[in-house]
Protein backbone atom coordinates (compact mmCIF):
# COMPACT_ATOMS: atom_id res chain seq x y z
CA UNK A 1 0.00 0.00 0.00
CA UNK A 2 1.15 3.62 -1.02
CA UNK A 3 1.87 6.35 1.28
CA UNK A 4 -1.07 7.84 -0.92
CA UNK A 5 -3.68 5.11 0.06
CA UNK A 6 -2.77 5.41 3.70
CA UNK A 7 -3.77 9.24 3.71
CA UNK A 8 -6.66 8.34 1.90
CA UNK A 9 -7.80 5.79 3.98
CA UNK A 10 -6.94 8.07 6.93
CA UNK A 11 -9.00 11.22 5.44
CA UNK A 12 -12.04 8.42 5.35
CA UNK A 13 -12.10 7.78 8.91
CA UNK A 14 -10.85 4.23 8.13
CA UNK A 15 -7.80 2.02 9.55
CA UNK A 16 -4.78 0.75 7.60
CA UNK A 17 -6.18 -2.83 8.80
CA UNK A 18 -9.78 -2.46 9.18
CA UNK A 19 -12.04 -5.48 9.15
CA UNK A 20 -13.65 -6.54 5.82
CA UNK A 21 -17.47 -8.02 6.09
CA UNK A 22 -16.79 -11.56 4.82
CA UNK A 23 -19.31 -15.00 4.89
CA UNK A 24 -18.99 -18.22 3.82
CA UNK A 25 -19.46 -18.15 0.69
CA UNK A 26 -19.13 -22.25 0.00
CA UNK A 27 -16.72 -25.13 0.48
CA UNK A 28 -14.92 -27.31 -2.75
CA UNK A 29 -12.03 -30.17 -3.44
CA UNK A 30 -8.98 -28.94 -4.54
CA UNK A 31 -8.60 -31.85 -7.26
CA UNK A 32 -5.10 -32.49 -7.01
CA UNK A 33 -5.05 -33.13 -3.26
CA UNK A 34 -8.84 -33.48 -2.16
CA UNK A 35 -8.00 -30.99 0.23
CA UNK A 36 -10.95 -28.93 1.37
CA UNK A 37 -10.88 -24.58 0.69
CA UNK A 38 -13.51 -22.73 2.43
CA UNK A 39 -14.61 -20.00 0.31
CA UNK A 40 -14.74 -16.69 2.07
CA UNK A 41 -16.55 -14.04 0.13
CA UNK A 42 -15.43 -10.06 1.21
CA UNK A 43 -17.95 -7.64 1.14
CA UNK A 44 -16.09 -4.66 0.26
CA UNK A 45 -17.04 -0.91 0.10
CA UNK A 46 -17.09 -0.95 -3.19
CA UNK A 47 -19.92 -3.37 -4.47
CA UNK A 48 -18.82 -3.63 -7.80
CA UNK A 49 -15.63 -5.27 -6.46
CA UNK A 50 -16.38 -9.06 -6.43
CA UNK A 51 -13.30 -10.82 -4.05
CA UNK A 52 -12.58 -14.36 -2.35
CA UNK A 53 -10.62 -15.46 0.43
CA UNK A 54 -9.43 -19.41 -0.35
CA UNK A 55 -8.29 -20.88 2.59
CA UNK A 56 -7.26 -24.22 2.84
CA UNK A 57 -8.74 -26.51 5.45
CA UNK A 58 -8.27 -30.11 7.20
CA UNK A 59 -11.41 -32.75 6.70
CA UNK A 60 -13.07 -32.65 9.84
CA UNK A 61 -13.14 -28.73 9.98
CA UNK A 62 -15.03 -29.06 6.71
CA UNK A 63 -17.11 -31.32 7.71
CA UNK A 64 -18.22 -29.34 10.35
CA UNK A 65 -18.73 -26.02 8.64
CA UNK A 66 -21.12 -27.74 5.70
CA UNK A 67 -23.24 -29.36 8.69
CA UNK A 68 -23.64 -25.61 9.75
CA UNK A 69 -24.45 -24.23 6.25
CA UNK A 70 -26.91 -26.60 5.73
CA UNK A 71 -28.74 -26.54 9.37
CA UNK A 72 -28.06 -30.13 9.64
CA UNK A 73 -27.97 -31.54 13.21
CA UNK A 74 -25.40 -34.33 13.96
CA UNK A 75 -27.74 -36.18 16.25
CA UNK A 76 -25.22 -35.96 18.86
CA UNK A 77 -22.96 -32.52 19.86
CA UNK A 78 -19.68 -32.94 17.77
CA UNK A 79 -16.69 -30.70 18.90
CA UNK A 80 -17.77 -27.19 17.70
CA UNK A 81 -21.22 -27.81 19.07
CA UNK A 82 -19.85 -28.77 22.32
CA UNK A 83 -17.59 -25.66 22.38
CA UNK A 84 -20.53 -23.37 21.56
CA UNK A 85 -22.67 -25.23 24.69
CA UNK A 86 -20.19 -24.96 27.10
CA UNK A 87 -19.72 -21.15 25.82
CA UNK A 88 -23.49 -21.29 26.28
CA UNK A 89 -23.81 -22.66 29.89
CA UNK A 90 -21.45 -20.74 31.30
CA UNK A 91 -22.77 -17.66 29.88
CA UNK A 92 -20.04 -16.15 27.25
CA UNK A 93 -21.40 -15.26 23.64
CA UNK A 94 -19.03 -14.73 20.70
CA UNK A 95 -19.28 -11.77 19.64
CA UNK A 96 -16.69 -12.75 16.10
CA UNK A 97 -14.47 -14.07 14.29
CA UNK A 98 -11.32 -12.39 12.59
CA UNK A 99 -9.15 -13.89 10.24
CA UNK A 100 -6.68 -11.68 11.78
CA UNK A 101 -3.04 -12.83 9.96
CA UNK A 102 -1.20 -15.35 7.53
CA UNK A 103 2.22 -16.74 8.79
CA UNK A 104 4.05 -18.09 6.33
CA UNK A 105 0.99 -20.25 4.18
CA UNK A 106 -0.58 -20.33 7.58
CA UNK A 107 -4.02 -18.29 7.99
CA UNK A 108 -4.65 -17.37 12.08
CA UNK A 109 -7.99 -16.32 13.39
CA UNK A 110 -9.18 -15.04 16.48
CA UNK A 111 -12.83 -15.15 18.33
CA UNK A 112 -13.87 -12.66 19.86
CA UNK A 113 -15.87 -13.54 23.44
CA UNK A 114 -17.87 -11.74 25.87
CA UNK A 115 -18.14 -12.85 29.03
CA UNK A 116 -21.16 -12.78 31.88
CA UNK A 117 -19.75 -10.30 33.80
CA UNK A 118 -18.97 -8.26 30.43
CA UNK A 119 -15.35 -8.89 30.21
CA UNK A 120 -14.32 -9.58 26.44
CA UNK A 121 -11.81 -11.65 25.81
CA UNK A 122 -9.96 -13.06 22.60
CA UNK A 123 -9.15 -16.98 21.75
CA UNK A 124 -6.43 -17.97 19.25
CA UNK A 125 -7.83 -20.33 16.92
CA UNK A 126 -7.22 -21.99 13.49
CA UNK A 127 -9.77 -19.83 11.06
CA UNK A 128 -11.34 -23.60 10.11
CA UNK A 129 -12.44 -23.53 13.90
CA UNK A 130 -13.62 -20.61 14.38
CA UNK A 131 -15.88 -20.54 11.38
CA UNK A 132 -17.48 -23.45 12.17
CA UNK A 133 -18.21 -21.94 15.91
CA UNK A 134 -18.96 -18.64 14.42
CA UNK A 135 -21.45 -20.55 12.12
CA UNK A 136 -23.21 -22.20 14.90
CA UNK A 137 -23.05 -18.90 17.12
CA UNK A 138 -24.52 -16.70 14.66
CA UNK A 139 -21.43 -14.16 14.82
CA UNK A 140 -20.29 -12.49 12.75
CA UNK A 141 -17.10 -13.24 10.38
CA UNK A 142 -14.31 -11.08 9.26
CA UNK A 143 -11.01 -10.44 7.23
CA UNK A 144 -8.60 -8.07 8.52
CA UNK A 145 -7.86 -5.93 5.50
CA UNK A 146 -3.92 -7.04 5.58
CA UNK A 147 -5.08 -10.50 4.80
CA UNK A 148 -7.06 -9.75 1.69
CA UNK A 149 -4.51 -7.81 0.83
CA UNK A 150 -2.48 -11.07 0.40
CA UNK A 151 -5.03 -13.80 -0.06
CA UNK A 152 -8.04 -12.14 -1.97
CA UNK A 153 -8.62 -13.54 -5.33
CA UNK A 154 -10.57 -10.62 -7.33
CA UNK A 155 -13.61 -11.96 -9.86
CA UNK A 156 -12.14 -9.22 -12.53
CA UNK A 157 -8.55 -10.29 -12.11
CA UNK A 158 -7.00 -11.64 -15.52
CA UNK A 159 -4.23 -13.56 -15.36
CA UNK A 160 -2.38 -16.43 -18.21
CA UNK A 161 -2.85 -19.53 -16.17
CA UNK A 162 -2.16 -22.41 -17.82
CA UNK A 163 -5.42 -24.50 -16.53
CA UNK A 164 -3.98 -26.51 -14.19
CA UNK A 165 -5.50 -26.84 -10.26
CA UNK A 166 -3.07 -24.82 -8.14
CA UNK A 167 -1.91 -26.06 -4.49
CA UNK A 168 -1.84 -24.08 -1.85
CA UNK A 169 1.45 -23.20 -2.29
CA UNK A 170 0.84 -22.25 -5.91
CA UNK A 171 1.38 -18.60 -7.52
CA UNK A 172 -1.06 -16.16 -6.94
CA UNK A 173 -1.58 -15.70 -11.20
CA UNK A 174 -2.63 -19.94 -11.20
CA UNK A 175 -4.51 -19.28 -8.08
CA UNK A 176 -6.11 -16.10 -9.24
CA UNK A 177 -7.20 -17.81 -12.66
CA UNK A 178 -8.36 -21.43 -11.31
CA UNK A 179 -10.80 -19.06 -9.13
CA UNK A 180 -12.20 -17.56 -11.98
CA UNK A 181 -12.64 -20.85 -14.35
CA UNK A 182 -14.57 -22.34 -11.40
CA UNK A 183 -18.03 -23.14 -12.00
CA UNK A 184 -20.21 -21.07 -9.04
CA UNK A 185 -22.50 -24.25 -8.96
CA UNK A 186 -19.85 -26.59 -7.56
CA UNK A 187 -18.86 -24.17 -4.67
CA UNK A 188 -20.99 -25.74 -1.70
CA UNK A 189 -20.91 -28.75 -3.32
CA UNK A 190 -18.90 -30.43 -0.68
CA UNK A 191 -19.58 -33.87 0.15
CA UNK A 192 -18.68 -35.38 3.69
Amino acid sequence: MTADEVKARSARGESEDRKIPAEVHGLMMEPNSNQPIVILRLHEHDPEESSVVPIWIGIFEAGAIQLAIEGRDPGRPMTHDLLKNALDLVGAEVIEVVVRAIEGNTFLAVVELVERTGEHRLLDARPSDAIALALRAGAPLFVRQSVADLARVRQSDQSDGAGETPTAGADEKKMKKWLEELDPKTLGKYEM
